[in-house]
């Protein structure tokens, strides 16, 4: 199983803050680090631990094991699928990142995945309030961790460690919300539509304020404050805040960050679109995995009959075909079958993948051969394999993220008096 040993981070030059901060959770890590299988823990469901174990009644669902053969194989697939869109990635990214302050690694980077022998190993997420959760980070430090890993184990490829932003996600009564130090923080605003499209205004600078007190008094809390103030502007994106943020917290290591909202990449992308909306391929094909899948696991994420939204500046509804027409959900815009196709052939960018359908836009986009997620994510992910062989499209290896719970060392000093462990915090109470 492809778990990144991520006690050690790679060392590269950097600015003192970035450098402290790393060298403090370094000596933390190494000095106090104990591990759990997932199963003894009691937190994750019954289909990931299975997963972990290799269960026989998941291996349909798989394309390739978790594992170096099972990376080699991923590659060998991605040079039989076609054509990989390099010059036009290329060329997004470097926009993307023109006038950023980033590191030299970054853009050498950015500029390898030009050679053909060179693989991403990627990790998504939406661009939560200042991060959001911190499996946030620790899907990013995986992806990071195992890039360098395997570049030494199977050197004849380079593998480029990607966090995709999700920032097409309109669900900002999830993503608005953080919570430090126990208090529930939450972006109130009226904005509709792409939260990664969403304006930071006065309300969201005013949650750093809120925030100033609590972070300045703990370690390197007025470092990463002034990294709030400094990449949430008033009048940028939360897309373009988050960039910035995730930036600055991961450029030493080398993290390639991609904003898949464009429209240079959505036209990558138009032959998959115009098939959904012609043949609704996708439901089909989560159906049929849908009734194969073993009883015992629940299903993540069924889809709809048609899996696109229609997105603009201040909307993200769903598309539905109804009558002989598109129709957009909650509004009154409605598109004959030939309008539509003429809306996707001058506005690729206005039809936005859901979560069944995302995932073939980032491996359309990207030279992937290993995605890394949660639990929830590998669920979904496992049923797209048939969604992935009728779009004609490479399936990558599945890697689930490394999890970590963190203790202060006063609450490690009070477990160790005790002559316990971490470890039996999470047996099971008997009544």
């Amino acid at each position: 199983m492809l778990l990144a040993d991520c006690r050690q981070p790679s060392t590269h030059r950097r600015r003192p803050t970035n450098q402290r901060i790393n060298e403090s959770t370094q000596t933390a890590l190494n000095s106090k680090a104990s591990y759990l299988s997932y199963r003894e823990t009691g937190y994750f469901s019954k289909l990931v631990s299975d997963y972990i174990d290799g269960a026989e009644s998941l291996q349909p669902f798989l394309q390739f094991p978790a594992d170096i053969e099972g990376v080699k194989k991923a590659i060998a697939a991605r040079q039989n699928a076609g054509e990989v869109h390099r010059e036009p990635l290329v060329s997004h990214i470097q926009q993307q990142y023109a006038g950023i302050d980033t590191s030299d690694k970054v853009r050498k980077n950015i500029s390898s995945l030009i050679n053909g022998n060179a693989y991403t190993i990627c990790t998504a997420h939406q661009p939560n309030l200042f991060t959001g959760h911190m499996y946030f980070v620790y899907k990013i430090l995986h992806a990071i961790k195992l890039s360098d890993s395997l570049s030494k184990e199977i050197p004849e490829a380079q593998f480029i460690p990607v966090f995709y932003m999700g920032s097409e996600d309109a669900d900002i009564d999830e993503l608005g919300q953080v919570t430090i130090e126990g208090k529930k923080l939450t972006w109130k605003t009226n904005q509709k539509g792409a939260v990664g499209r969403m304006q930071v205004d006065e309300k969201l600078i005013a949650l750093i304020k809120e925030i100033e007190d609590q972070l300045s008094v703990e370690v390197f809390g007025t470092e990463l404050i002034a990294m709030l103030k400094s990449c949430y502007q008033k009048g940028s994106t939360v897309e373009q805040a988050t960039f910035l943020f995730v930036n600055e917290l991961f450029k030493d290591f080398g993290l390639v960050i991609l904003l898949p909202d464009s429209k240079s990449l959505k036209t990558l992308f138009k032959q998959t679109i115009r098939k959904e909306l012609t043949e609704q391929f996708s439901s089909k094909a989560v159906s049929k995995t849908i009734d194969a899948f073993p009883a015992e696991y629940k299903v993540q994420a069924g889809g709809r009959d048609l899996n696109l939204f229609y997105l603009n500046d201040h909307m993200r509804e769903r598309i539905e075909a109804v009558a002989g027409k598109f129709v957009i959900a909650n509004t009154d815009i409605s598109f004959t079958s030939d309008e539509i196709m003429s809306e996707l052939e001058s506005f690729p960018e206005r039809f936005s993948p859901n979560v069944i359908t995302r995932p073939l836009y980032q491996e359309t986009i990207l030279p992937n051969v290993a995605f890394i997620g949660g639990g929830a994510e590998l669920a979904y992910w496992l049923e797209l394999k048939q969604v992935f062989k009728e779009a004609g499209l490479a399936f990558p290896v599945l890697v689930l993220r490394n999890s970590f719970m963190v203790l202060t060392m006063k609450t490690i000093d009070k477990i160790e008096a005790l002559e316990l462990s971490p470890k039996d915090f999470f047996v099971e109470q008997s009544r």
